[in-house]
């Protein structure tokens, strides 16, 4: 999880501002590469192995998970409320069996 203690997080406070400025206007290709270039650094200061693969992608995907928690869910949420829900308008409701999605 990225919530770290706030004294450990200064260590990374100009990396990050720096890194962030430079991706200002980048592609998603550039990211990319940011991510790969300080995952392979951390599995050449890690050690090649199982557990540090294994470490890293776990990394990988809860960065993920918690993107989608934390910011695009609550984004999804705002954009229903807007637009409507998607699948009310394809849904019989009195359908014997439906299982109550879009209900």
């Amino acid at each position: 999880m990225p919530y770290i203690k706030q004294h450990d997080r200064k260590k990374f406070k100009n990396l990050i501002e720096n890194a962030t400025e430079l991706l200002s206007g980048s592609k998603p290709g550039d990211l990319n590469y940011l991510i790969t270039s300080i995952v392979h650094g951390y599995v050449a200061s890690h050690g090649i192995s199982y557990a540090t693969y294994n470490d890293v992608i776990g990394v990988l995907e809860c960065a993920k998970l918690e993107l989608y928690r934390r910011k695009v869910a609550p984004y999804e949420d705002i954009k229903a409320e807007e637009n409507g829900d998607v699948g009310h308008d394809h849904v019989d409701n009195d359908a014997d069996d439906f299982n109550g999605f879009g209900g």
